[in-house]
């Protein structure tokens, strides 16, 4: 089982070794443990492309992660533009719906004025035909009334005459 050293911990032990190593007098080298320098350069190298291949992996989760954040945001934003057309279907129907009613409620005031109308007009004929019919009826009836009566009335003068 490998272990990770991360490479900053690799750095701080070479610095640690340079730091501990002993100084060439008069110029700016300074002498190490050779076997330890080597050891640590090894140890880089084991570790640089573990910490890549972790970092890569990082990445690859990160790009995953962002992939299924975006296809959810883009079925959100789907399902909200299919629930908005719906909508607006709805409301263009329902608005639809509110104008036919208004129409047929229209028409069927002017069918219901037009009925009206006409049967208002048949009564009011057919009423001012009975009024004229009623009173030449009352006319011809005051007549015969008047008629007997006179001759009732011719009668008895004509019968008290022959009896006295």
């Amino acid at each position: 089982m490998v272990i990770p050293i991360d490479i900053l911990e690799l750095v701080d032990k070479l610095e640690a070794l340079v730091s501990a190593g002993w100084r060439v007098p008069f110029t700016v080298k300074t002498a190490v443990n050779e076997n330890a320098f080597f050891d640590i350069i090894d140890q880089m190298r084991v570790a640089v492309p573990q910490q890549l291949q972790q970092a890569n992996e990082l990445l690859q989760q990160k790009e995953k992660v962002l992939a299924e954040a975006t296809e959810e945001a883009e079925r959100i934003v789907a399902d909200a533009q299919e629930k908005a057309a719906r909508l607006v279907d709805e409301h263009e129907i329902l608005a639809a719906a509110r104008a036919q009613a208004e129409s047929i409620r229209a028409q069927a005031q002017r069918d219901a004025w037009v009925a009206r109308k006409g049967a208002d007009d048949y009564a009011l004929s057919a009423l001012s035909d009975l009024e004229s019919r009623l009173g030449a009826l009352l006319r011809t009836t005051s007549n015969g009334l008047a008629t007997l009566k006179r001759r009732q009335t011719e009668a008895d003068t004509e019968g008290a005459k022959k009896a006295s």
